[in-house]
């Protein structure tokens, strides 16, 4: 459902918010490079695997590069192999790779990325900040953008996952879905810190960026599922922006 809606909109770029991609301490990370390419190896019976190579937005990149660290954000760009070219290429993670897939997939111009990673060591208010940053750049262009807040939820929903069981997990699942149910994402920023690491999710920070976005933006939100497949919790929601006259 979210993937026909983004093909239907025809985005110019996809902005993707990422846990599992450049983890820099104090930091955050806008991929600079021309490329990022990643491949998922799935099992001989029954799972192909997936490989995925996109094209990057570097010029969006390095202006919300540039505008963040004008603003005294703790924010660094990065590149792979080569400044621009073929080798220009940073390894997709996970966390970019499978939302990518459905929504890229089958089209015939496909759009740019930006891969970002936020920062779990600065201030929630940083990451939101850098959420504001995007909108306001994506407002000064005539282009089609949509944001990925690529995030799955608390992480210690079972006994026999990594993680172990904390009764955390379901609170904050609950608060999460809540929020958005209301509409009111922002206040994931309201969670105790004690709750957040018991609960143990990767979708604090991303929602964080998110929540910028969504300052300066007005949209409706509707939530499409929530589940836990396994011992952690997924949610699916999509954000339609509200024309204003």
């Amino acid at each position: 459902m979210i993937a026909k809606e983004v093909r239907r909109t025809k985005p110019d770029t996809i902005l993707i918010a990422t846990p599992h991609n450049l983890r820099l301490w104090r930091e955050i990370g806008v991929v600079l490079s021309e490329n990022s390419s990643g491949r998922l190896q799935g099992s001989r019976v029954s799972r192909p695997s997936v490989y995925l190579k996109v094209r990057c937005d570097q010029e969006f990149a390095r202006g919300l590069l540039d505008r963040a660290d004008k603003k005294g954000l703790p924010v660094v760009g990065a590149n792979y192999g080569s400044f621009e070219g073929h080798l220009s290429d940073v390894p997709m993670d996970w966390g970019s790779l499978v939302p990518l897939w459905f929504l890229t997939r089958g089209r015939r111009n496909d759009p740019r990325v930006v891969i970002v990673t936020p920062s779990r060591e600065i201030p929630l208010l940083q990451n939101y900040e850098f959420g504001q940053t995007i909108a306001e750049l994506a407002e000064k262009r005539s282009k089609t953008y949509v944001f990925v807040a690529s995030a799955d939820q608390a992480h210690a929903h079972k006994q026999s996952g990594p993680y172990g069981f904390s009764k955390a997990a379901e609170q904050y699942d609950r608060f999460v879905v809540e929020a958005i149910q209301k509409n009111r994402i922002r206040s994931v920023m309201n969670l105790s810190g004690k709750l957040v690491e018991a609960a143990k999710p990767d979708s604090l920070w991303q929602m964080t960026m998110l929540a910028g976005v969504l300052s300066k933006v007005r949209t409706d939100a509707e939530l499409f599922s929530y589940q836990v497949p396994t011992y952690y919790g997924m949610i699916c929601t999509g954000f339609r922006r509200i024309n204003q006259d």
